[in-house]
């Protein structure tokens, strides 16, 4: 059964804000709903924090891997509209890079009108084959193979929220953004046992700032998860 992600939002909130953290990061209270939505997973996704940082490039990759049945759950996205609809209508130049392109729902929403590289950690051969007008890349964004100004615009949603090392993710984005970099993240209160593989939470929008660092104009708007938008100082000189 496929949840979109205004209803995993609702339930994310429910659990976010109304359980008291003593229950919500409790074993006994999480076990069962995890194996129920997660079943073969549940055990890896439950002792997923406690390990992450420890994994090699290739044993987060396999992660991924393992978990692609579990990110299908939420359909090609996730993305809500809203969040769409801001990155479409944020994009500059010609040239697009998505980093951490999940199932390349919006990598293709974006090659309409857009030349569009897109990364991830693993790229299954059937969203290569769905979206053919994307050049697609396997890549960690912590390590991205570009050079500096590749990209007139760089794109990464509901991908920070995952890395081991978030500095690093930040500077490689910045690094290959020409003009403009647009970021989306999860709207998430921090847990210790939860439906996915995040291990950084943004639950106020100075929690992403905090993240991100003070960037003059950018713009941070909460659109159900949060949008952000920054531009290169080259640009806004």
């Amino acid at each position: 059964m496929r949840v979109s992600r205004r209803s995993s939002l609702w339930v994310q909130y429910i659990l976010d804000q109304w359980v008291p953290p003593a229950i919500r990061d409790s074993r006994w209270f999480m076990a069962p709903p995890m194996r129920l939505v997660l079943r073969g997973s549940s055990r890896e996704f439950m002792s997923f924090k406690n390990n992450v940082f420890d994994l090699t490039d290739g044993e987060f990759s396999d992660l991924y891997r393992r978990a692609g049945s579990v990110a299908l759950l939420q359909g090609e996205t996730d993305l809500n509209q809203p969040c769409i609809d801001a990155i479409l209508a944020s994009l500059v130049g010609t040239t697009v890079l998505e980093a951490g392109a999940g199932r390349g729902y919006l990598a293709g929403l974006m090659a309409a009108s857009h030349e569009v590289t897109a990364t991830d950690i693993v790229v299954a051969d059937d969203v290569r084959a769905k979206h053919p007008d994307v050049v697609f890349q396997e890549a960690n964004v912590e390590r991205l193979p570009f050079p500096d100004d590749a990209f007139d615009t760089v794109v990464c949603t509901h991908t920070l929220e995952h890395v081991q090392n978030l500095p690093a993710a930040v500077r490689e984005l910045r690094r290959v953004a020409r003009h403009r970099l647009i970021v989306v993240v999860p709207r998430q209160r921090p847990y210790k046992y939860a439906f996915n593989l995040h291990v950084h939470f943004f639950p106020y929008a100075w929690s992403l700032q905090a993240a991100l660092g003070h960037r003059a104009g950018a713009v941070i708007r909460n659109l159900g998860d949060w949008f952000y938008v920054e531009d290169s100082p080259a640009t806004d000189g």
